[in-house]
């Protein structure tokens, strides 16, 4: 369906409440909610999907991220976002775009620390961030949802249930923080100790549990669990192949993995100027010393993805991690054309552009040392890595303490789309009947089916 897509990210959006309800309204005569449920039948083979994907993924690699994404139907699920943007790209929708995360599924939400050092729970992924339907993260959402309550054995009708009650926790959500000005959205969080207070007891206890985790999952325990100081005091990254592998910063590595060494500082300096002067204060009083390839992830597998070794003059020490930024599946396989300030923005910079702006937009506070950087025609973002950064274990989640989780992951979805200018046409497209939810979880609950269909397909072939 062709589309042009407003500037969503520099426009100027001053429709009042009232206005922006009426012409999210006046958008069903042109897509009927009931038709969000349909689904087109797949003319694509998801097999060579998977290959085109791999071709530009480190050889060595394409194994293992196979491997991680058949253990399982979920872990095929979260490693198939851009199968899944595709498909969505075939499907009618709403028209109303949002900026969007591109990849919401359950496991893409968790802890990390704030620059007060206070842990907050958020989206933590924003790879394929980008301009989209609204509803294309939300089916992404509860698709996960319905694949993963399966998986764990979770009667079906609970599954369906918690899938309804998530919709309305994102539309709650949503109306809740479109009634504040847009400067009081921006600063809404979720407030950990206020979403404890409304868990059920097996959600207070999985919630305490992941909370412990991840502020001992600090910055200086991942630097003592992957790096050894050599003789002269100095420290470097042990190698643990193929998931961890040192890279030597004197030898001129340019096969689209590493530059050499005469480079690394100016690369460094690249990233420095991308971040705000605070940070490049900090940043002045370290050096980096030492490189590593670390596979992440299930999807991300094959991507090059980086530990930076950075070394101060007392034998301090800061992790960050660069990550490869390609283009966004919304784009690349959804085809919604994106704003200007985007599309400007990565041909001036990279895809890492992208990545750092829009996970900006969609999280309540971002890492503050966020940058990125373009090497060997590769496009990067950087981030601190394991900067109390966590997760909830979802696999033997009594189903309550699942449904609490899921209800936080969609009001914080809601959050992050509340941030769009178009919050408020989403709410008056949705309305307040029920054909908007059962519409999209009707899709979600077929694409379910699709996923599994699938991952058997690629279970069959010989990776």
């Amino acid at each position: 369906m062709p589309l042009d897509a407003p500037d969503l990210l520099t426009e100027r959006a001053h429709f009042s409440r009232t206005e922006a309800r009426e012409l999210g309204k006046s958008l069903r005569r042109v897509v009927a909610r009931s038709e969000l449920a349909e689904q087109r039948p797949a003319v694509r083979d998801a097999v060579a999907h998977l290959r085109e994907q791999n071709e530009t993924r480190v050889p060595e690699l394409v194994p293992l991220r196979m491997q991680r994404m058949l253990a399982s139907p979920f872990a095929f699920y979260r490693g198939t976002a851009g199968l899944m943007a595709l498909d969505l790209g075939r499907d009618p929708h709403s028209r109303i775009l949002v900026a969007s995360c591109g990849d919401a599924h359950i496991s893409n939400f968790g802890f990390y620390a704030s620059p007060e050092r206070q842990l907050v729970f958020d989206l933590n992924d924003f790879d394929e961030a980008a301009v989209a339907p609204w509803e294309w993260d939300v089916k992404r959402l509860l698709t996960s949802v319905i694949v993963g309550g399966r998986e764990a054995g979770y009667d079906r009708r609970d599954v369906r249930r918690i899938a309804y009650s998530a919709f309305a926790q994102y539309v709650g959500i949503l109306r809740r923080l479109v009634q504040l000005s847009p400067s009081g959205r921006y600063f809404m969080h979720l407030n950990v100790d206020s979403a404890r207070r409304q868990l059920s007891r097996d959600g207070r206890r999985v919630l305490d549990a992941a909370l412990a985790a991840a502020e001992r999952r600090t910055a200086q325990r991942a630097i003592r669990r992957t790096t050894e100081r050599d003789a002269d005091g100095k420290l470097h990254f042990v190698e643990n192949p193929p998931t961890m592998v040192r890279f030597r910063l004197d030898e001129a590595v340019t096969a689209g993995d590493v530059v050499p060494a005469e480079s690394i500082h100016a690369l460094f300096g690249q990233y420095r100027d991308t971040v705000s002067i605070d940070i490049d204060t900090v940043l002045a009083q370290y050096e980096p010393t030492d490189l590593a390839r670390r596979v992440v992830g299930v999807g991300s597998v094959g991507t090059r993805c980086y530990l930076q070794l950075l070394q101060g003059a007392d034998e301090d020490a800061l992790l960050l991690q660069v990550k490869e930024a390609g283009e966004s599946v919304l784009a690349q396989y959804g085809r919604i054309p994106q704003p200007t300030r985007i599309t400007d923005g990565v041909a001036a910079h990279g895809g890492g552009f992208r990545v750092v702006g829009m996970q900006r937009v969609l999280q309540a506070v971002s890492d503050p040392f966020l940058g990125h950087l373009e090497a060997n025609g590769r496009a990067f973002y950087v981030r601190q890595f394991h900067d109390m950064k966590g997760a909830v274990e979802l696999e033997g989640l009594p189903v309550d303490a699942f449904s609490d989780y899921v209800l936080s992951c969609a009001g914080l979805l809601g959050r992050a789309h509340a941030q769009s200018p178009t919050a408020g046409q989403v709410l008056g497209y949705i309305g307040t009947s029920d054909a908007a939810a059962d519409a999209v979880v009707t899709w979600s609950s077929a694409y379910a089916e699709q996923s599994l269909r699938d991952f058997e397909s690629a279970s069959a072939v010989a990776w």
